[in-house]
């Protein structure tokens, strides 16, 4: 493989260049449309360059990035750290277990008693000039009629991020044996010997060349020239498993060690997988992430009238 005489739809300024020009980036991610910038992984955050000239457009800082993740931080572990993340795991686990509860109960206890338009539509749409009880009642219901199947998944695949248990069963569910956990997958192949150096952008044009529909790539900048070169390639969104694939390089002659995609997975891990992006919505795109933040939204809206009910109750229960 020449890298002299191959061209790529990459980055016209090349990887080589940008790399001389940012040492310190760990990552690269180009983009098939040429008029999209390369992000670069640096130390102090992620840049982002002109593809055509290599000039830098902008930089986000640590301080972004430290608030993106403290709110994903709050998410997954109410914000505690080190030994304490465990605790915190079990209970946002334990929450969404008893939302899925929720919510499965709640779509039962939504059923009308008399199945007549008047009753089923004082239960399918939010309506006007209504206060107190009456008003929250009715929110109650409407929000968990339109938002029930989506929190459904959206909760349900939170179950299987949460506990290994609930994981093992997607795969058993799938009719394969769950992976063992704590093992080691192993490192890359071994490079093959060979006398020179493939360069950079001459692998890009191989990858691309390959997957000719991709739609980004990231590579790991590697250590050394010894190392092989392993590419992220995605065709899809980026929140769509079936259309990532992984190619290993070698760098000594451009040869494919090692070829992974979504169909090399057995049924578990495609299932696991799905899950997922599912729980984001990203498995389906724009439309799929909107539906999850409406989903997401009436869900706090559940909550908040089914404790103003639950209130309401207890008052009457007192004055009783």
């Amino acid at each position: 493989m020449d890298g002299a005489d191959t061209v790529i739809e990459g980055p016209a300024i090349g990887l080589e260049a940008l790399l001389e020009n940012f040492p310190e980036a760990s990552s690269i991610t180009i983009r098939a449309d040429a008029a999209q910038p390369v992000s670069l992984t640096m130390p102090e955050g992620t840049s982002v360059v002109d593809a055509q000239t290599g000039r830098e457009l902008g930089r986000s800082g640590a301080k972004v990035q430290a608030f993106f993740r403290s709110v994903t931080d709050w998410h997954r572990w109410l914000g505690a750290s080190g030994p304490n993340r465990a605790a915190a795991r079990a209970v946002t686990g334990a929450s969404n277990l008893l939302f899925l509860f929720l919510v499965v109960s709640g779509l039962y206890l939504w059923l009308p008693r008399k199945w007549t338009w008047p009753s089923v539509r004082a239960v399918l749409w939010f309506r006007g000039g209504l206060q107190g009880k009456a008003r929250d009642f009715n929110w109650h219901n409407t929000s968990g009629f339109w938002c029930c199947v989506p929190l459904f998944f959206v909760v349900l695949s939170g179950v299987v991020i949460s506990y290994p248990w609930a994981c093992d069963l997607v795969y058993r569910a799938s009719g394969v044996a769950p992976p063992a956990r704590g093992k080691s997958k192993g490192g890359p192949p071994a490079r093959q010997q060979g006398r020179s150096t493939v360069r950079l952008d001459a692998l890009v044009a191989k990858v691309q060349k390959l997957v000719p529909e991709w739609r980004t790539i990231s590579l790991q900048v590697p250590n050394s020239d010894a190392a092989p070169v392993t590419f992220n390639i995605d065709e899809g969104n980026g929140g769509q498993p079936q259309k990532r694939s992984t190619l290993t390089l070698d760098r000594g002659n451009g040869e494919v060690l090692r070829a992974t995609g979504f169909a090399d997975q057995n049924a578990g891990q495609r299932a696991r997988s799905w899950m997922r992006f599912v729980h984001t919505g990203e498995y389906y795109g724009v439309v799929g992430q909107t539906v999850a933040g409406i989903a997401s939204a009436g869900g706090a809206l559940l909550g908040w009238t089914g404790f103003a009910l639950a209130y309401r109750r207890f008052r009457a229960w007192r004055a009783r």
